[in-house]
């Protein structure tokens, strides 16, 4: 992440409890002291998504239940650790005070892919309703659109809004619990519905996470203008007096 201590603010960084833990302050700690650069951790973030869409695959595409179950598992595993490496960038970076000045670049993009193996790789998991797999694609984009227009807001000015329901912990701890739920049934019948429920969810959380955003966004930015305008019309005022 590229904000520095000095300049940190609640409407730059998504607020996270997780971050004052004993355990995630020890580890950030670690890293840090060995010299571990918040810009590696967010490429290996990438890593473990590319694992987990592989798991994914490799899962759909495998007869053996077993096989399945212990990709189903690789995949929650890769996904969690994937968020783990976005929450380590940003304390190494920020706590750390490592932070550069392309550590923006490096926060953002990784996660973009990261989403997008994900989200697509588990719908390549339900091969017998291929078309599962287009809503793994439908999925990703709108998690992609959803980070745009957090980022859009940012650069407008009206502040980083990280509002869900389906903002990236959200969609990437329900698609880890279905990773774990599809893994306990996989010899039945409902082999793959788990999978296929999740990424529609996903994709309804998302659309109304775009919405409630972009609506955020807009109200901010009419307040600001509203309030300049207001001191303005002040000024004149004083100002012809």
């Amino acid at each position: 992440m590229s904000s520095s201590p000095e300049t940190e603010s609640p409407l730059t960084r998504r607020p996270l409890e997780v971050r004052k833990s004993r355990w995630a302050v020890a580890v950030a700690r670690w890293l840090t002291a060995h010299n571990i650069q918040p810009n590696t951790i967010s490429v290996a973030g990438i890593a473990f998504s590319v694992a987990a869409a592989i798991a994914f695959v490799s899962g759909g595409r495998s007869d053996s239940t077993a096989i399945q179950v212990a990709c189903l598992l690789l995949a929650a595993i890769g996904i969690q650790v994937r968020l783990l490496c976005n929450l380590f960038d940003g304390m190494v970076a920020i706590e750390g005070g490592k932070s550069t000045k392309s550590g923006e670049l490096y926060n953002e993009i990784p996660d973009r892919f990261s989403d997008a193996f994900s989200l697509v790789g588990a719908g390549y998991f339900v091969t017998a309703q291929p078309w599962v797999a287009d809503v793994g694609w439908l999925a990703a984009a709108l998690a992609i659109t959803t980070a745009y227009v957090r980022a859009l807001g940012a650069s407008t000015g009206a502040g980083q809004h990280f509002e869900g329901p389906m903002a990236k912990p959200q969609r990437m701890a329900l698609l880890t619990v279905a990773c774990i739920a599809e893994a306990m049934i996989v010899s039945t019948s409902w082999h793959g519905w788990v999978i296929t429920i999740t990424l529609v969810i996903i994709c309804v959380g998302c659309l109304l996470t775009i919405i409630r955003r972009a609506r955020s966004i807009a109200i901010s930015l009419e307040s600001a203008q509203f309030l300049a305008d207001q001191t303005n019309a002040e000024s004149a005022h004083h100002g012809g007096a």
